[in-house]
């Protein structure tokens, strides 16, 4: 079949914020093949134009930018030889349509965040919210941390500042 030459990238769509420890820029990515390294989790800054070299390079395509010729493609992701070995699912620890029915502060702020439409709640209420969520409602939310990869331009003596 096709799955011995195939790979599926998951990827975020509009990734962006939810800040803890390290930069909120980040979002999680998804190598599905069988040439993907099984029980790997890669820590490599990798970017979306990464994602887009790696599908040409494995395509044997051109890039299609100066982005994607730039970009670092997944290598650290795959190995040389394929596992054909089946997936094993796990089932599901809690039924899928099982309602969450703790009540506390964080649910009752959350309830008046206008969730009906991207990015409209408010991005560090959000984060506070679900940091609680999973460490706990004491825990205290670590300071969003930006990166910018910027070069700043050497001044001379006619600027203005």
């Amino acid at each position: 079949g096709i799955w011995k030459e195939s790979v599926i990238f998951v990827v975020e769509d509009d990734a962006q914020n939810g800040p803890d420890h390290v930069d909120a820029h980040r979002s999680p990515a998804f190598v599905i093949s069988p040439y993907t390294r099984r029980g790997t989790v890669n820590h490599t800054l990798y970017t979306t134009a990464g994602v887009l070299r790696t599908l040409e390079l494995v395509l044997g395509l051109p890039p299609m930018s100066q982005y994607d010729a730039a970009a670092r493609p997944l290598f650290g992701c795959f190995q040389a030889t394929p596992s054909l070995a089946p997936y094993q699912a796990k089932a599901a620890q809690v039924g899928l349509d099982t309602r969450n029915t703790a009540w506390n502060h964080s649910a009752e702020r959350s309830s008046h965040f206008n969730l009906a439409k991207e990015d409209a709640a408010p991005d560090l209420d959000l984060t506070e919210v679900v940091w609680k969520a999973i460490k706990g409602e004491n825990a205290v939310v670590p300071a969003p941390r930006r990166g910018a990869f910027l070069r700043a331009a050497p001044k001379h003596d006619d600027d203005d500042d």
